[in-house]
């Protein structure tokens, strides 16, 4: 399965962005895969905060237009992964044990529920995104 980053939604959801066309074709990609796809919950509160927010680029998606990409991505397919419990002494102890500091500890979030929810890569367009043994990080764009 196919874990998708926040940046990829942004971009596919923006269409002034250099990289929309790419990560649109990446998310069709992702929608072939025949072990599946999906989105981190993480990842839906992160590309809401950035879409919405007034101080956006270009203009602020409205919340109704975020809510019909997500919903779009749904039905076509994208799983949405959730935390399971003992979720944040796993997250404490790998950040522990990799020495996460800071807001990267938003990428580990991200790559532990993929993992344990069955992911086998993740993809984003952020080369300096945490990643687990086990759960490559590969840029589609």
């Amino acid at each position: 399965m196919i874990a998708l980053d926040t940046n990829l939604l942004v971009y596919a959801h923006r269409s002034a962005l250099p990289e929309h066309q790419r990560a649109r074709h990446a998310i069709e990609k992702a929608c072939g895969n025949r072990k599946g796809w999906a989105i981190p919950a993480f990842c839906v509160a992160e590309f809401w905060a950035v879409v919405t927010h007034p101080s956006s680029s270009g203009r602020p998606s409205q919340p109704e237009e975020a809510k019909a990409f997500l919903s779009e991505l749904c039905a076509a397919g994208a799983k949405v992964l959730q935390p399971r419990d003992g979720f944040m002494d796993r997250l404490t102890r790998l950040a522990c044990d990799l020495r996460v500091q800071g807001p990267r500890i938003f990428d580990l979030q991200i790559a532990l529920v993929s993992f344990e929810a069955g992911a086998t890569e993740i993809w984003t367009h952020d080369r300096h995104f945490v990643t687990l043994p086990g759960l490559p990080a590969k840029d589609p764009l």
